[in-house]
């Protein structure tokens, strides 16, 4: 008998559905059973992210790192470049459209608080660092490796990092569909859960449209280097896209990713380079649906935001998505850190803030690979021009 797998979406999309569909009716006692284990799980998670920082981030800075060249350099430029401004149109869009799509409602801690029902117990596990500091550990580090010559540190290092990874392939996700099964049971329970549905569908629909715009945007500027059609361009990268809608996996898209881009014309050397590393440091369309679901729920939390909080959050990120691809996931697991210490997310806000993310995650992944098409397409004229002109 063929085992049939569900995916994370699914497992996360079925909770959502119970937890609605039962909260209603629900007893107090067996309500508080999932209070009593958000609570442990929240405090787990909250220890888990200073290790997830440190454990992805350094790695990825020294695989980076080792590579030399003025290519890897302008490459690195161009998908920060990219996914920074992906980070500002999400929030400039935001902060145009979204007030009119959401009403500021009750705290997400209130709502999580499911009218007053305390857990059984609660288990206190205070992290060993704090977020920030833990980023600039793992920046510090990551630098440090990519400048040794040895490779005794790197192989711990990277050790640390299977550790984190399997910590969160085999213990958060698993659970996390439990854990948001049970928030979406206290506010089914406290009478919240319509308000926040209607503004999840609200907030996908706009990031989608936002994707589409991104990709548009993306490959019409590479059209301007290569002096060809940008939509014929985009094109012949749909193939790349719907491999990555599928597979939800920019590594699996890859080898899709490099011939589509052949076809659009790209140098096989040139495609080679840059499609395997902007796979792991190009995640624009991530970081488009990471910036429209928090600024999404601090409006409807009433969180006061501007634009300073809001650009050093996007620099920042930018940064920390590099260790996006090695997370099992997705980016959002990154994420969580910065969400935490620079705009302030508890748990409940990371709760829905994941379960949010992971609802659009397969059409972010394929925003990402298409995009890193348009990338390859610059690098090869610029690479394409210099040589031309070392000739001359």
């Amino acid at each position: 008998m063929k085992k049939i797998k569900i995916g994370l979406l699914a497992r996360i999309v079925i909770a959502i559905i119970l937890g609605i569909a039962i909260g209603t009716f629900f007893p107090a006692p067996l309500v508080r059973i999932f209070v009593t284990f958000n609570g442990i799980f929240s405090e787990f998670l909250n220890f888990s992210i200073p290790l997830i920082i440190l454990g992805l981030v350094a790695v990825a800075i020294a695989d980076i790192g080792k590579g030399a060249g003025k290519m890897l350099l302008i490459t690195a430029l161009i998908a920060y470049g990219a996914t920074l401004f992906s980070g500002f149109l999400s929030y400039f869009t935001g902060v145009t459209i979204f007030p009119s799509l959401i009403e500021p409602g009750a705290p997400l801690e209130e709502v999580s608080e499911a009218q007053g029902i305390l857990p059984y117990f609660s288990v206190s596990i205070p992290p060993l660092m704090n977020v920030m500091t833990a980023l600039i550990l793992a920046f510090t580090l990551g630098l440090g490796l990519a400048s040794l010559n040895s490779d005794a540190l790197k192989n711990v290092t990277r050790d640390f990092q299977k550790i984190i990874v399997r910590m969160i392939s085999a213990v958060i996700l698993p659970l996390l569909p439990l854990y948001i099964f049970g928030i979406f049971l206290n506010m089914t329970h406290s009478g919240q859960v319509y308000s926040i549905l209607m503004v999840f569908i609200k907030i996908i629909g706009v990031i989608f449209v936002l994707h589409i715009f991104l990709l548009v945007f993306q490959y019409s500027i590479a059209a301007l280097f290569v002096r060809k059609n940008p939509f014929k361009l985009l094109g012949k990268m749909m193939p790349a896209y719907f491999t990555a809608l599928g597979t939800q996996s920019s590594a699996a898209s890859i080898p899709v990713t490099l011939k589509q881009t052949k076809k659009n014309g790209v140098s096989a050397d040139i495609a080679g380079f840059v499609i395997p590393l902007c796979a792991t440091i190009h995640l624009s369309g991530s970081t488009l649906k990471i910036v429209a679901c928090a600024l999404a729920l601090m409006m409807m939390q009433g969180i006061p935001f501007d634009f300073p909080l809001f650009a050093g959050f996007i620099f920042m990120l930018g940064i920390t998505m590099v260790a996006a691809p090695g997370v099992p996931g997705g980016a959002i697991m990154a994420a969580l850190g910065i969400l935490q210490s620079m705009l302030g997310f508890d748990e409940s806000a990371q709760a829905l803030m994941i379960a949010l993310y992971i609802a659009m995650d397969s059409f972010g992944t394929a925003c990402n690979v298409t995009g890193d098409g348009a990338i390859a397409l610059i690098i090869d004229k610029m690479v394409s021009k210099n040589r031309a002109e070392q000739l001359c």
